[in-house]
């Protein structure tokens, strides 16, 4: 992503989280030249032609900060991501937008695939992040972590859990008040890739 990217980049943001997202929650793009600023090799754009249809926004955290689990607003430091630390040990996925009408044509996977290669490329620990559980609310099963157990051991699907797991992330655990989410019930399933 470059700063020529970053007024599309924050034109999809309300295109891919519609209500119930709450608009506050997404990027600008005065967050988006933050990213840039603090670390331009984590941040990624798809194209498709001359149109911008993804973005993709990381950050490095410490391995102290990796290991306390906390809510995403702890994690990354906000929208700015205030955490971001030049010698981290874990490459945190922030966010990952994708237009709507480009979904399901392997943008995620490629995100996934740049982010990995990055991970090697700067010898870290691992990738790291905290996934929306959007269909969580609508399934009815009592707390999300039976519904992120019943993913994981797939006797059910979830639109953004099911695709990371087949991608080769490793479910850690259900972060209670990730987010203000309420599809997710507030909550993320935290994942881990390591090298």
């Amino acid at each position: 992503m470059t700063l020529d990217d970053v007024r599309e980049g924050a034109r999809l943001q309300p295109l891919a989280f519609p209500p119930p997202f709450r608009e506050d929650l997404l990027w600008t793009e005065d967050h988006l030249r933050v990213h840039i600023d603090k670390f331009p090799e984590g941040q990624f754009v798809a194209t498709l032609g001359d149109v911008i249809v993804g973005t993709s926004s990381s950050c490095l955290i410490s391995e102290t900060t990796w290991q306390a689990h906390n809510p995403w607003e702890e994690t990354v430091g906000s929208a700015f991501i205030d955490n971001h630390r030049p010698n981290g040990s874990t490459l945190y996925g922030v966010d990952i937008t994708v237009h709507p009408s480009y979904r399901k044509r392997g943008i995620g996977r490629r995100f996934y695939d740049v982010r990995f290669d990055l991970v090697r490329r700067l010898g870290l620990s691992r990738y790291g992040t905290g996934c929306r559980i959007p269909d969580f609310a609508k399934h009815g099963t009592a707390t999300p972590e039976e519904y992120a157990h019943l993913v994981v051991e797939g006797r059910t699907s979830d639109r953004t859990l099911t695709p990371l797991l087949r991608y080769g992330l490793n479910f850690v655990m259900v972060v209670r008040d990730y987010m203000d989410d309420a599809e997710s019930g507030n909550a993320a399933a935290l994942l881990e890739w390591q090298p």
